[in-house]
C-alpha cells in the first residue's frame, strides 16, 4: 500500500514538474497583439508572431509583445506662421505599427516607439507646413492646411514604420498679440461702418430736405400762376370752403347757439 502511494505521489510530482515545464515553454499573443522573440544568444528574431500559443525556449527566449491597434494620441505644437505670429495647435492621431517590421522598431526605437518618434516628428512637420501661411489664411484655410499636415506627416510616420489611421487639428490658436491686433480691427471695421451709416443717413437726409424744396417751390409757383390767372376768386374760394368746414364742426357740438346778424338778439320785442 504504501509503495503504491509512493509511486502516486512522484507520478504527481513528475506531472507538476512537467506542467511548470511546459508553462515555462507557452507563451500567449492576445487579439489585437504581435510578438517577437528576444534570444539571449541570437539577440532579437525577425519572425513576428500573431495571435495564439507559441513555443520559446525557457530563460533562453523572452516574447516581447506589442499592441498593434489603432491608439490616439494629441500632440501639442507651439510654433510661428508665415507673417511670425505665434500658433498654438494640437493635432490628434490614430497610430499602429506595422506588424511586419516590428523587430526593426524593438531594435531601434524601442518598445516606447510613440513616446519616441510621435512628438518630434509631429513637431517638425507642423513648423514645417504652418511657416508656409499667414494666420488669416490659416483660418480660411483650415481644411487645406490639414490635408498638407496629413500627407506630410503619413509619409515621415512610415520610415518608421507607424501607420496613421486619422489626422485632425483638434486645437488651433493665437498669441495674445494677434487675438488683440484682431479685436482692434473688428472694433475700427465697425465704427467705419456706423460712421458710413451716419454720413448716408445724413446724405439721403440731404436729399429730402432738397426734394422738399423743390416740390415747395413749384407749388409755391403754381399757386402764383393760379392768382394772375383768376385774382382772388381762389382766395375767396378757399374762404368759403373753410367757413364750410368750420360751420360743419360746430353744427355737431351742442353747446354753440347760433345768433342772427340784424337787431334783436334774443327777442323780437317791439319798441316802447
Amino acid at each position: 500500500m504504501a509503495a503504491q502511494v509512493n509511486k502516486i505521489a512522484t507520478a504527481l510530482g513528475v506531472a507538476a514538474v512537467a506542467f511548470g515545464a511546459a508553462g515555462q515553454c507557452l507563451y500567449n499573443v492576445d487579439a489585437g497583439e504581435a510578438a517577437i522573440i528576444f534570444d539571449k544568444f541570437a539577440g532579437v528574431k525577425t519572425q513576428v508572431y500573431g495571435e495564439g500559443t507559441h513555443f520559446k525556449l525557457p530563460i533562453i527566449q523572452d516574447p516581447i509583445i506589442f499592441d498593434i491597434r489603432s491608439k490616439p494620441r494629441s500632440v501639442p505644437v507651439t510654433t510661428g506662421s508665415k507673417d511670425l505670429q505665434t500658433v498654438n495647435l494640437t493635432l490628434r492621431i490614430l497610430f499602429h505599427p506595422d506588424p511586419t517590421v516590428l523587430p526593426s522598431i524593438y531594435t531601434n526605437v524601442g518598445i516606447d516607439y510613440d513616446e519616441r518618434i510621435l512628438p518630434s516628428i509631429v513637431d517638425e512637420v507642423l513648423k514645417s507646413v504652418v511657416a508656409k501661411y499667414d494666420a488669416s489664411e490659416l483660418i480660411t484655410q483650415r481644411d487645406a492646411v490639414s490635408d498638407k499636415v496629413a500627407d506630410e506627416l503619413t509619409r515621415r510616420a512610415e520610415t518608421f514604420g507607424i501607420y496613421l489611421d486619422d489626422i485632425s487639428i483638434t486645437h488651433l490658436t493665437f498669441g495674445r498679440d494677434f487675438v488683440t491686433a484682431v479685436e482692434s480691427k473688428q472694433v475700427a471695421q465697425q465704427e467705419a461702418e456706423r460712421s458710413r451709416f451716419y454720413v448716408e443717413k445724413a446724405e439721403f437726409e440731404k436729399q429730402a430736405a432738397i426734394i422738399s424744396a423743390e416740390g415747395d417751390a413749384i407749388a409755391a409757383k403754381m399757386l402764383s400762376d393760379a392768382f394772375d390767372q383768376v385774382g382772388d376768386a381762389l382766395i375767396e374760394l378757399r374762404k368759403m370752403e373753410a367757413a364750410e368746414e368750420i360751420a360743419a364742426n360746430l353744427a355737431g357740438t351742442r353747446n354753440v347757439t347760433y345768433l342772427p346778424k340784424d337787431n334783436g338778439m334774443l327777442l323780437n320785442l317791439p319798441g316802447q
